[in-house]
């Protein structure tokens, strides 16, 4: 992507800007009943596979699209669900801060142009991740927001709806292909830059730019 002043620089949150543990507590709660380290990696494929499924439906608040995917994934492995397991992970999103790179890269632009974020989290958890960010954003979108998750296209068109501006004006960051840089894709948006993390490989086709994080990104805007 050559450099692009965009109107707004809008984000995804969790695992592109905050470091998202979900993996972590898995391998944490899941320990003692699935001990293999193979085992282990495939389990936490699976409730990663079962959130994403979860969230393509009819809106639900996030809390139940968490345990009904731990749920699936519990009867999956033949493991007893409890749900108190379920709200210890919706408990601890809050706590959880940026990537190492993120504040050093965010700071860059800040005040120069629009940030804004769409995260898949409620508005209860939210507030508290963005505030260790430590940069103003202009816009903070949840699923609670709008009723609706990503990777529908509602979440994007309500997003570029109330930001007031043309998909084309737009730059979307994200480290997942599946959840925001193909559907961005199809809706229009053509800026688009992918954050690899290694939990998605990079996809072909859909027109992002790959940087190594954050910090990489003021260069993609000029700054």
């Amino acid at each position: 992507m050559s450099i692009f002043r965009p109107k707004f620089i809008t984000f995804d949150c969790y695992g592109t800007l905050t470091n998202f543990q979900m993996g972590k507590l898995t391998r944490e709660f899941f320990a003692d009943q699935i001990p293999e380290p193979e085992r282990m990696d495939r389990f936490v494929d699976d409730f990663s596979a079962y959130r994403y499924d979860a969230v393509l439906g009819d809106w639900r608040p996030y809390v139940e699209v968490l345990k009904s995917a731990l749920e699936r994934t519990c009867a999956r492995w033949g493991i007893k669900y409890d749900d108190a397991v379920g709200q210890k992970y919706y408990d601890a999103v809050p706590s959880w801060g940026p990537h190492p790179d993120v504040i050093e890269g965010l700071s860059k632009i800040a005040g120069k142009i629009p940030l804004v974020i769409y995260s898949n989290a409620s508005n209860d958890q939210i507030d508290f991740n963005v505030t260790k960010l430590e940069v103003p954003f202009h816009e903070v979108f949840t699923a609670d927001t709008f009723k609706v998750y990503k990777p529908r296209f509602a979440a994007f068109e309500a997003m570029i709806d109330t930001l007031g501006c043309a998909p084309e004006e737009l730059l979307h960051v994200s480290s997942s292909f599946r959840y925001d840089l193909i559907p961005a894709q199809l809706m229009g948006i053509k800026n688009k830059a992918f954050v690899n993390r290694n939990h998605e490989p990079y996809c072909q086709g859909y027109g992002a730019t790959e940087i190594r994080d954050i910090r990489d990104l003021p260069a993609l805007v000029g700054l």
